[in-house]
């Protein structure tokens, strides 16, 4: 594959819902450019960017592939993202990487959740798009309709550039509207032939061309007097104005075909090829120095080298493959670069470029351009790798928090190494899960986006790692305290063969509520306890209140003074001490009316407006608070409190009620006083489990 300057590379990704078709509009594009001899089948698990075992077994893309391909004397590096919102993270890397997006539309049902999502990342990252209306082979294909709608959506930026001829209901040619031709289709080869184009839809073609000049007329003052004084424009303004328009957001062209049957590819192709702004036109990307300074980064071959890792296959066999793009200079195969992110050296290996997983060696990979290389050893996604002379950060991926948690465990014991090793690995290529051992409730907590992102971890887990382990739920922390003063006595008395043991304490124990951790006082009078055994006895409550009488959770909010005792010359140790504290613990909770304290959390639940009040109604179930409603660019913000033990699938509840359309963030708040019907549910288990 040769070079290409910045000003003929496109970098290209496809957004859209689930099963939309991208992954098989991928494959198209890669078969119209000769960069593949056949077109795979997300059924038979051989397409070019759906390569991992997840994703044949699945027939769902699960990461963020890429795929390098030449057309008309452009390359263009196609970013295939998953449809699936568990995923998020990888569409936003590809978005972070991109000179421009295709959103795919489904010809029977328009925009769905997943594209609408996907406008609004590619919207507030400022990345130009256009729309594919795919499935145009499929009965009850509604073109009109669904463009329509689109327009009505997004407004007058919203121009197809292509539409379909219909007959009977079936698409049996496409109209190019900029260069005013018909095509005919063939649907059992794919391709397309000119024919003249029937006088019924010069009024159309018309109509659309008015409002494309309209946009390039916005580009400058110039073609602006031009458009108003009815002068044509020359080629060079026309594309000059379309590229502006689209680069600026004021042009979303509208194409139209059949990805699974190749049908209207080269159209879309060509439009990427001549429309859609080069790497070399984006605009400056601002980097920041160490000191916090900030300065733009052109995509400027002559410039210092700064190149961005966006993202990471791990592979068991190969080891670790890092993506990145180029934003200034170029990376040289067997050759060093600093790493502005960590603070070190890296030396790259070879180089090359990727369609799916094949690779294409090169020796270097120029600005503007996607590349890869393998073995890095301390860099990872996120990190940039920069000359020497000018050190500097590029921006990093914002990647989405996770929300919801399960615990993992191996089935077979001992396997716990195993699995934190594994998922180590796993997290290099993945930056939206995190896993904890929680040390009070003794689980390995998995923490993800979704249901389907932590299932494909722990079937990567058995697959590339050989470790089989089940997700279960997470306990949820409660805690416990008393609600009044009590005054107990704890005696340890043993006697045996030599020295026995001896400890006796009155400690009285109350209500605290303005420190959660316990405190220790002593008003002992008269040397009943000895001074050198006060701590001993502190130790021994400190201990105590680890595990509470109730369910075993740790005793909060709670005061212990002691105030009498007596001790034996011989047998009294700090030992005794401490058992005697815990004895009058066990029996001073007993008596102090104790409680259990539930954990509860601050959310902002974001929804669609439509969504509102059935929203509201489910936190209301839940138990939750509504503490007051504001609006964001989406729809409602709901902010809340509610019992964490509530929400511990709510990631999966919310998804399914707003069709994916709402998220959530929250953490941790206080503890309150459990309901009694809570509280003995949570008793009963413990009591069961012990």
């Amino acid at each position: 594959m040769e070079k290409y300057s910045a000003d003929k590379i496109r970098n290209i990704a496809l957004f859209g819902h689930v099963g939309s078709g991208k992954t098989t509009l991928a494959e198209a594009m890669l078969y119209c450019t000769k960069s593949t001899d056949r077109l795979g089948k997300i059924t038979d698990g051989n397409t070019v960017m759906d390569f991992d075992p997840e994703e044949i077994k699945r027939q769902m893309s699960v990461a963020a592939k890429v795929a390098a391909c030449e057309y008309k004397g452009s390359k263009i590096n196609i970013i295939d993202t998953p449809g699936d919102f568990d995923f998020l993270g990888e569409e936003m890397a590809g978005i972070r990487i991109a000179d421009s997006g295709v959103v795919m539309v489904s010809a029977k049902g328009g925009t769905s959740v997943g594209s609408q999502k996907a406008i609004r990342l590619l919207n507030g990252k400022n990345v130009p798009f256009l729309f594919f209306v795919n499935r145009m082979d499929e009965p009850n294909a509604d073109f009109e309709g669904v463009a329509a709608r689109m327009m009505e959506r997004y407004g007058a930026s919203v121009i197809p550039l292509s539409f379909p001829i219909m007959e009977g209901g079936q698409m049996t040619g496409i109209v190019d509207v900029m260069n005013r031709k018909a095509f005919s289709v063939d649907w059992k080869s794919g391709k397309l032939t000119e024919f003249p184009l029937p006088e019924q839809y010069n009024e159309r073609i018309d109509e659309l061309q008015e409002k494309v000049n309209e946009v390039v007329a916005e580009a400058d003052d110039a073609l602006m007097e031009k458009f108003f004084a009815g002068e044509p424009f020359t080629e060079d303004e026309f594309r000059h104005g379309v590229h502006a328009g689209f680069r600026e957001g004021k042009l979303h062209p509208i194409y139209c075909g059949s990805a699974y049957m190749n049908v209207g590819v080269d159209f879309l192709l060509n439009c990427i090829a001549k429309d859609t702004p080069p790497a070399g036109r984006k605009p400056a990307v601002i980097a920041t120095y160490p000191d916090g300074k900030e300065e733009e980064v052109k995509c400027d071959i002559n410039d210092p080298t700064a190149c961005f890792i966006f993202k990471t296959i791990s592979d068991p066999f190969v080891g670790k493959i890092s993506i990145f793009k180029v934003n200034a200079g170029s990376v040289k195969a067997n050759s060093t670069l600093f790493n502005a992110t960590k603070g070190k050296d890296e030396r790259i290996g070879g180089l090359f470029y990727l369609v799916g997983k094949k690779q294409i060696p090169t020796d270097a990979v120029t600005a503007g351009d996607i590349g890869a290389t393998a073995k890095l050893s301390i860099s990872e996604t996120n990190d940039t790798l920069c000359d020497s002379s000018r050190v500097l950060e590029l921006p990093k991926i914002k990647f989405p928090t996770p929300v919801l948690s399960k615990s993992i465990e191996p089935k077979a014991k001992g396997d716990e190494e195993k699995i934190i090793s594994g998922l180590t690995k796993l997290a290099d290529e993945d930056k939206c899960f995190t896993i904890v051992t929680n040390p009070e409730t003794k689980q390995m907590v998995l923490s993800g986006l979704g249901d389907m992102q932590l299932k494909v971890l722990q079937s990567k887990l058995k697959d590339k790692y050989k470790v089989e382990c089940d997700l279960g739920d997470m306990k949820v922390p409660y805690r416990e305290t008393i609600r009044k003063k009590v005054k107990v006595q704890g005696k340890h008395k043993k006697q045996s063969g030599g020295h026995g043991q001896y400890g006796d304490v009155w400690i009285e124990f109350e209500p605290n509520p303005a420190q959660e951790e316990l405190v220790f006082a002593e008003n002992v009078f008269g040397g009943a306890v000895p001074k050198n055994f006060f701590p001993a006895v502190e130790k021994g409550l400190q201990e105590s209140v680890k595990k509470g009488v109730l369910a075993g959770f740790p005793v909060v909010n709670l005061k212990a003074t002691l105030v009498d005792g007596s001790y034996h010359d011989v047998d009294s140790s700090e030992m005794a001490f401490k058992i005697a504290a815990n004895l009058a613990f066990k029996a001073g909770m007993a008596q102090a009316n104790p409680i259990l304290l539930e954990p509860i959390s601050t959310m902002e639940v974001h929804v669609p407006d439509d969504k509102q009040g059935d929203i509201m109604g489910d936190l209301n179930k839940r138990r939750g608070r509504i503490m007051g409603i504001d609006a964001d660019e989406q729809g409602s913000v709901i902010n809340c409190e509610v019992p964490t033990a509530e929400i511990l699938d709510y990631a999966t509840d919310l998804k399914s009620m707003t069709q994916g359309r709402g998220w959530f963030a929250f953490e941790h708040a206080r503890y309150e006083p459990a309901p009694p019907d809570v509280a003995d549910k949570v008793v009963a288990a413990y009591k069961e489990e012990e």
